[in-house]
């Protein structure tokens, strides 16, 4: 949503008294996890370089896009997910699913909704490096949310100039080390044994700017065996060769063993016990084990007007995850066990020209690029049983190597005249999935193939400046999505399902975006999503999910966002998304009119902050989540609506080089019983995780400037 706490005034304006319309105060009343109070001295217009690829105000492009700055005292949370931060975005939902085995679950405008672990249909990055694979599948608990400056969310028609999966896109930009050399510690703790332990250094010597930091979490989980452990490091070095050129180095790692998976609940054992597990995954131990590598260079340089920017990363990715398929059904040849075990090795390059130049009364910025991205998994598949003991890894079922590669050519550019900016993208996305299957015995044959696909997709847009407080803007783009390679591992004759068809998506926005008075802002936006081929559950045989393209969905949808300063020390913000999404033509057992399983009809937020004195700031917050299909017949019981009230104080202060916060949050203020997420289309008509109760937690944050 917005940068700060309080509304922005516009530059060269002064400040006037409080507005009269109070109405937009109540907003407020619908609020989720938000950034603390910040100084009034602060606008709400952050640069972004989402969409455009260049630092521009979001008020002045034809397309939605905001920037969340965070903190640095922890009122935003444990910064452990980010689910904690990105609340306050119109369109976007992140759902957590109080299962760190699965992830999150981020929907963008509804793509994403249906993902049955980790992100798919929203394009991930951090600091310019893909954190999603090229197969469009990615993992959000990558993100270091200790060591980051904001994150970036770019909606509607322009995120698709960033490829395959790109119903959305989130970036996020860390740090860069500036200033005196500093540490710093924080611990936070709460209930069911959950705690934060993290140390951290940061500043600049000599020209060397750095980024330290290293953290753990760690968790019992509200739930009966949920229990996770999360390491993660992280390490940022930037460099100024000369005076025209930076180069930055970037590491990160993520350690996560053993991840209890408590997995669904069907809804007569939610409504018994909430806090329940279902005796399959304890009699399979189902859980999942992570580690994570990588590294990367960025590097940039100025000739004269022009910037050449060039990037490239590699990295590793284990993965161990015990499943709960029952004995009975690995009896068919063909399937591939109840373990999956896989090794990644990933790597990417990416090189872009960006020309700003005036040509007569305008200004044209043009942009190119070229992206090119390679992950190979070497993946086995074992039994989840050794004679009768379950929960253990047996028998070599599965072996082969997975390989995906993506190159994809882009051209962007804006041209801006007087009152009027045009703006067009399009990119080439060419994207190759090849199987070398090595496990070849008896009636499981060789299932070794390959599969192209191939997509050209353009996004244009224009921004009118009614005037100098009123943009109005519209702007329409295609996309696609082909099949993860989750989904192309299963079929229901046990091979690999290289038939799938991508499916394709038109987008079309109409918006504005407003100054109010002097201490008001608001984004209005309408959008329609047509898509073709959407990618569905087909089935399950012997506990593995298989897929299908079914026909054409429609999704339309508004989203509100608004920020006012009430008075000098209190202000409100808000964020509503009001959504539409159905199949708009019956296919198989799906009726024309069904709703899109994992999208809520309506998602709302709001914050009301008060700061009464410098280092002291206390929050309302609020969510309301509308109810949730969870199957696409939508024939059984839909996740209901809920609402949840949390409060936040914060206190800072300074002691000579010394600097001290102190947080306590109480969530879930009056103990509402609610479905967190859900799995959409479980075969076991488990698809509900449920969300934490009443919880409360606190930390304190200590850090020493040289």
């Amino acid at each position: 949503m917005f940068r700060t706490s309080h509304a922005p005034r516009r530059p060269g304006r002064q400040p006037a008294p409080a507005p009269a319309r109070l109405h937009l105060a109540l907003l407020c009343a619908l609020a989720a996890h938000s950034a603390a109070a910040a100084d009034t001295e602060k606008t709400l217009d952050t640069l972004v370089i989402s969409g455009s690829r260049v630092e521009v105000s979001p008020f002045d492009v034809p397309y939605s896009v905001d920037g969340v700055r965070l903190d640095g005292n922890g009122g935003q949370g444990m910064r452990v997910n980010v689910s904690e931060v990105l609340g306050s975005v119109p369109g976007v939902v992140v759902q957590n699913r109080q299962n760190y085995a699965q992830d999150l679950q981020i929907s963008v405008r509804g793509f994403g909704a249906r993902a049955a672990f980790g992100v798919r249909g929203v394009k991930l990055i951090a600091d310019g490096i893909p954190a999603t694979n090229p197969d469009g599948q990615g993992q959000a608990a990558t993100f270091n949310l200790d060591a980051a400056e904001r994150i970036e969310v770019l909606r509607g028609p322009f995120a698709t100039v960033y490829g395959n999966h790109a119903g959305g896109v989130i970036q996020l930009f860390s740090r860069d080390g500036k200033g005196a050399p500093r540490i710093r510690g924080s611990v936070y703790a709460g209930e069911h044994g959950t705690y934060k332990i993290g140390i951290g250094a940061e500043g600049e010597k000599n020209g060397v700017g750095f980024v330290l930091d290293a953290s753990r979490f760690e968790t019992n989980g509200e739930r009966r065996y949920s229990a996770a452990r999360r390491d993660q490091s992280f390490a940022k070095i930037t460099l100024a060769p000369d005076e025209d050129s930076k180069l930055t180095l970037l590491l990160s790692s993520l350690h996560q063993p053993d991840t209890d998976d408590p997995q669904g609940l069907d809804w007569a054992t939610y409504k018994r016990d909430r806090n329940a597990v279902d005796r399959t995954p304890l009699d399979f131990s189902t859980r999942k084990s992570i580690d994570h590598l990588q590294g990367g260079a960025v590097y940039e340089r100025r000739f004269g007007s022009g910037r050449l920017q060039l990037q490239a990363y590699a990295g590793q990715r284990s993965v161990t995850q015990y499943q709960s398929i029952p004995i009975a059904a690995q009896a068919n040849p063909r399937h591939a066990g109840g373990v999956i075990d896989f090794e990644r090795e990933f790597h990417g390059i990416g090189a872009r020209w960006i020309m700003e130049r005036d040509i007569g009364a305008g200004k044209l910025t043009l942009t190119t690029g070229l992206d090119h991205d390679r992950a190979e998994d070497d993946r086995q598949g074992y039994e989840n049983f050794a004679g009768s003991t379950l929960g253990v890894k047996g028998r070599l079922r599965r072996d082969e190597i997975n390989t995906v590669t993506s190159t994809d050519p882009y051209v962007q550019a804006t041209w801006q005249q007087g009152d009027w900016d045009w703006s067009l993208g399009v990119r080439h996305s060419n994207v190759r999935f090849e199987v070398d299957d090595h496990y070849v015995a008896g009636a499981n044959g060789d299932d070794s193939g390959s599969v192209r696909y191939r997509k050209t997709t353009p996004a244009v847009g224009v921004l009118w400046r009614a005037t100098p407080l009123l943009n109005l803007y519209a702007s329409f783009g295609t996309g696609f999505e082909t099949p993860t390679l989750g989904e192309t591992a299963y079929s229901s004759s046990g091979a690999f399902n290289l038939g799938l068809e991508p499916s394709t998506s038109r987008q079309f926005e109409l918006g504005l975006k407003a100054y109010v008075g002097e201490r008001t802002r608001l984004n209005l936006a309408a959008f329609q999503i047509d898509t073709k081929n959407e990618i569905v559950g087909d089935g399950a045989i012997g506990g593995r999910n298989f897929y299908k393209n079914a026909g054409k969905t429609l999704r339309q949808g508004l989203e509100l966002a608004v920020e006012t300063e009430l008075a000098h020390n209190l202000s409100a913000r808000g964020a509503l998304t009001v959504m539409r999404a159905i199949y708009d033509e019956a296919f198989d057992t799906i009726d024309d009119g069904n709703r899109i399983p994992g999208v809520p009809r309506v998602s709302a937020w709001g914050e009301l902050a008060w700061k009464p004195m410098a280092g002291l700031s206390t929050a309302l917050e609020a969510v309301h989540r509308g109810a949730v299909e969870v199957n696409d017949t939508n024939t059984d019981k839909a996740a209901p609506s809920y609402t949840l009230l949390n409060l936040r104080l914060v206190a800072e202060q300074q002691s000579g080089p010394w600097t001290f916060s102190q947080t306590l949050r109480l969530d879930n203020v009056f103990d509402r019983e609610h479905i967190a997420s859900v799995i959409v289309g479980d075969r076991n008509g488990r698809y509900y995780e449920p969300g934490p109760g009443r919880n409360v937690y606190g930390g304190v944050q200590a850090s020493y400037r040289f």
